[in-house]
């Protein structure tokens, strides 16, 4: 089922942040929000775990929260059903996975309408394995003179379905993991945001698994 919308929404388009960890997704589309540059408004986040401290970034935005604690979850379907329903109580049109390390099956209802972001150009440097620091060192170690980050859609896969946008930034031999990382988050902070105003405004489409970006 393609949900993707046609034409601009024409109001602030209603998101859901899943988190994990630290909330840097979140701080980011709070400034982005705070400085009119992306018409939306966050109705809830979600968190995997009681103990992330994107948990106490929330509740200082004033931000409802609802903590879905992965380890009480015997399988993926049930954790993800209850992931959904709460979105669907917040009537969101757009879910973002803001460092959000569980797999998830994602609803007919929800299909293309959950976006996720990898700090690597998919599909390299990704998969269960590969997230935060663990992306960076493997570029490090690789020698990889290019990376970046990847927008896409989400599906039941990690790292997985039809790529939206993907930022590139030159490694020099010199470079730490660290600067690797600290370049390609400089990345993800624009992507991210841009790739949610495109869906807002009606501007992607779907061909044979490919995004069109329509100007």
């Amino acid at each position: 089922m393609n949900t993707l919308p046609e034409a601009p929404l024409g109001r602030p388009i209603r998101l859901a942040v899943l988190i994990s960890g630290g909330g840097t997704t979140l701080d980011n589309f709070m400034r982005k929000i705070a400085a009119h540059e992306l018409d939306a408004r966050i109705g809830v986040v979600i968190s995997s775990s009681s103990e992330c401290v994107g948990n106490q970034k929330a509740e200082t935005y004033q931000l409802p929260l609802v903590v879905v604690e992965r380890d009480e979850y015997d399988s993926v379907h049930q954790f993800s059903n209850d992931i959904f329903a709460i979105c669907r109580q917040h009537d969101v049109d757009l879910v973002l996975m803001g460092g959000f390390l569980c797999l998830i099956e994602i609803p007919q209802d929800f299909e293309y309408r959950v976006l996720n972001i990898h700090p690597s150009l998919i599909p390299a440097f990704c998969g269960r394995k590969f997230y935060g620091g663990r992306v960076h060192q493997a570029v490090y170690d690789r020698g990889a003179k290019v990376s970046g980050c990847t927008v896409h859609f989400a599906d039941n896969q990690y790292d997985h379905g039809p790529i939206i946008l993907q930022r590139a930034v030159e490694i020099a031999f010199e470079d730490t993991p660290h600067e690797i990382a600290a370049r390609v988050f400089e990345q993800e902070c624009e992507a991210y945001p841009e790739a949610v105003r495109l869906y807002a405004q009606g501007q992607l489409r779907l061909n044979n698994g490919r995004v069109q970006i329509i100007r």
